[in-house]
């Protein structure tokens, strides 16, 4: 009898104290699932999902080295791979006149990581290589970002900071957040519509934040593993509306939300494979009707929620 007890006791212990989408009621509240491209075949571990601010166009980066683009309703409408040079891609962006800029590492047809740059029309234009900083010969762009000028944003594989670029790629700044003395590595980069730009650390649980002209604003997150904590964020979105934060954790399957200060609210999701909730999702955007899209990327979906 006392081993039975126990043993309840502890799995009391391990249930996650964080609510699905269909518990926070009006808060968030479960919309779609969005599980295959135009052709009805279906993802592969969908691991980037970018909304496009001016057309609020959906982008998606699966396992099977493709770009898929949904309109604004969610309807595939069309597929980019190998026959457009997409080989090894890791991120995107779009900028004001509709350049895809599409990060991507060495491939068996081109052995340099490179920024590909492709027009509106999907065609490609140039590839940008990225030189002359330390580290420039073994850096790998994995995640980026344009502002309202058309210079981009790139953070690195395993690279500390994150190379401010004009649209040409030639090399303008870095920023680099710092903890104590220790230069932080980055994983991800944002901007929202101000052009501010949040950049996340999964190795420090953080997410930093600069003005338009890279100042230091603040930064918010505590790294850890429990409720109001983030474990290893992958990426962050901003709902412009409300000014909450949404920043995905891929450890504990959730979605952890911040309002305007920094200061935690709530979190959604656990793990699992109902509707609401998540196994290991990579990465979120937050598009202009303040819809959240995450890439739930080992229950090979995207899912939609709305916060409004």
């Amino acid at each position: 009898m006392y081993v039975h007890t126990l043993s309840v006791m502890l799995f009391l212990c391990f249930i996650p104290r964080v609510l699905n989408a269909q518990q926070l009621g009006s808060v968030i509240t479960f919309q779609e699932t969005i599980s295959s491209d135009e052709e009805r075949e279906k993802f592969f571990f969908p691991s980037v999902v970018f909304t496009d601010r001016f057309t609020n166009e959906l982008y998606l980066i699966d396992g099977k080295s493709r770009i898929i683009i949904f309109n604004s309703d969610f309807f595939p409408v069309h597929t980019i791979g190998k026959n457009k040079g997409i080989e090894t891609p890791q991120g995107l962006t779009v900028d004001a006149r509709g350049t895809l800029y599409v990060a991507q590492s060495e491939s068996d047809t081109n052995p340099k990581s490179r920024i590909s740059v492709y027009s509106s029309c999907l065609k490609w234009e140039r590839d940008i290589y990225l030189e002359g900083f330390e580290g420039s010969q073994s850096f790998i762009p994995y995640r980026l970002a344009a502002d309202k000028g058309g210079n981009l944003y790139v953070s690195g594989n395993n690279f500390p900071g994150v190379l401010f670029l004009d649209n040409r790629g030639r090399l303008i700044d870095i920023i680099t957040p710092e903890e104590g003395d220790k230069k932080v590595i980055v994983t991800n980069v944002m901007l929202d519509k101000e052009d501010r730009l949040y950049i996340v650390s999964e190795a420090e649980g953080r997410i930093y934040i600069y003005d338009k002209e890279r100042n230091f604003i603040m930064k918010f997150g505590e790294k850890g593993g429990s409720s109001g904590k983030l474990s290893r964020p992958r990426a962050v979105g901003v709902d412009e509306s409300n000014g909450r934060m949404y920043v995905v954790d891929y450890m504990r399957h959730t979605i952890t939300v911040y309002n305007r200060d920094g200061t935690f609210i709530f979190e959604f999701g656990g793990l699992g494979w109902g509707e609401g909730w998540f196994q290991h999702p990579g990465d979120l955007a937050v598009d202009n009707e303040g819809r959240i899209i995450v890439a739930d990327t080992f229950n090979q979906r995207v899912q939609v929620f709305n916060s409004r």
